[in-house]
């Protein structure tokens, strides 16, 4: 039976299809804005679009507008900062050789966030949940590994470190959201959820914005030149984070972070739809175990 606490599958499904669109818009942003300019977008711009989406759900649901708990804001900050940490570790795993072998490291993120989500939140995990996001996260690094860089890159401790490094820090980030998401007191979900974003997004442009300021001030003027596709790139960013939190809201990060692996089947179902490339056998065996793990998890 269908209910309110089973709302996280499509949210979840929602983010994971919105945060592609919005990765997609950024990347033609990479070229005249600089990787942190680029970065900076989905901050900036996207925190008016969470301000509307927070007045939206307290006038939807008739909530009060609450005050932030002295609990709330270790959480925010940690999911705040770790989030930029990530980025910056993903980062440079991009310039990285080996980043195939790093990228499939970071998809370690569902299984660090489970441990994280026991030790910090107590969130609990069945057995067949457990095993449902094992399954699925061995099925993308399955689908993430290219024959021939594997063995270069497991004998090389840099991208190890850091793509778990990475998945460790991206794992903490949703951590801490959905920490102080559960924190705020005597509202509805959606509006804790908003609430939440608001502030997350509004710490994030404010370190963002201070150190293009200091380090790199005309990338800030070229922010504000380009402010047409930074405003549609900033929506979308303040979308999908809207329905990350949203799941975040009803259920723990971990089974969040395991169906969000959605998004390697959206890649490549795209790259089989629309540019015609073929499944090789070892991309078709993980998808089909990310298919399983994804199933077992929803069952659960």
């Amino acid at each position: 039976m269908f209910t309110i606490a089973s709302l996280w599958i499509p949210f979840t499904i929602i983010a994971a299809s919105g945060q592609v669109a919005r990765n997609a818009m950024q990347r033609h942003l990479t070229g005249p804005l600089g990787t942190w300019g680029a970065t900076n977008i989905r901050f900036l711009f996207g925190l008016p679009f969470s301000v509307v989406f927070f007045a939206v759900a307290v006038i939807a649901t008739g909530d009060h507008v609450p005050w932030p708990t002295a609990s709330f804001w270790p959480w925010l900050i940690l999911g705040a900062l770790s989030q930029i940490v990530g980025t910056g570790l993903m980062l440079l795993a991009m310039n990285d050789h080996s980043f195939v072998v790093t990228t499939a490291y970071m998809k370690t993120e569902a299984i660090q966030t489970a441990i994280f989500g026991f030790i910090f939140l107590g969130d609990h995990l069945t057995t067949m949940k457990v095993v449902a996001i094992l399954i699925a996260t061995v099925g993308v690094v399955i689908t993430a590994l290219r024959p021939g860089g594997s063995t270069k890159g497991y004998a090389d401790l840099r991208p190890t470190v850091l793509g778990l490094g990475a998945a460790a820090v991206f794992a903490l980030s949703a951590i801490g959201f959905r920490g102080a998401i559960i924190t705020v007191p005597g509202v509805s979900f959606v509006t804790a959820a908003s609430y939440t974003l608001v502030f997350g997004l509004f710490v994030q442009t404010l370190i963002l914005s201070v150190y293009l300021l200091l380090r790199a001030p005309e990338v800030l003027w070229k922010i504000l030149k380009l402010w047409r596709p930074s405003m549609f790139a900033g929506f979308m960013g303040a979308f999908s984070s809207q329905f990350w939190f949203l799941a975040f809201a009803l259920t723990a990060a971990a089974n969040v972070r395991t169906l969000a692996l959605v998004e390697v089947l959206f890649a490549q179902g795209v790259a089989y739809f629309s540019l015609k490339q073929p499944f090789s056998s070892r991309e078709l065996t993980g998808i089909i175990l990310i298919v399983i793990g994804v199933a077992l998890l929803v069952a659960a």
